[in-house]
């Protein structure tokens, strides 16, 4: 009888183990692990929004000098699967270009591809233009 019940708690130990999994994420960021995708996002796809930005601005007379963005100020608004699941994806985002120290010139949305193509951009609005003389 003692064996008996000996083995049985034994097998209930066996059964219930689960051995540690390895593969744990490590985020080495100051933010938490979502966020830290979304940046890692934004930055990659840095080419393809320099160059809507870029556009966009291209005839604006008013506008600075090397408009700038920031990943941080960066909003993603929507991500579209196009084909199928680990295919690619279409990324609109809202971004709002800056000039000297963070003083922003315009909101815009600009669409890309994760493969870094720029798909559209349309721009939404304009502020004025701060000078400091």
């Amino acid at each position: 009888m003692k064996k008996l019940i000996v083995i049985l708690i034994i097998m209930m130990f066996l059964a219930g183990y689960e051995p540690p999994l390895l593969s744990q994420t490590k985020n080495e960021a100051d933010t938490e692990i979502c966020e830290t995708f979304k940046y890692a996002l934004i930055n990659s796809l840095r080419e393809p929004i320099d160059k809507a930005i870029h556009e966009i601005y291209k005839d604006d007379e008013n506008a600075p000098k090397n408009l700038m963005w920031a990943p941080y100020n960066t909003e993603i608004l929507k991500i579209r699967q196009l084909h199928g699941v680990g295919g690619s994806y279409e990324i609109k985002m809202e971004i709002s270009p800056y000039y000297r120290a963070h003083i922003t010139y315009g909101e815009d949305i600009v669409v890309v591809s994760t493969d870094g193509t720029l798909i559209s951009y349309e721009h939404l609005k304009t502020y004025p233009r701060v000078d400091f003389n």
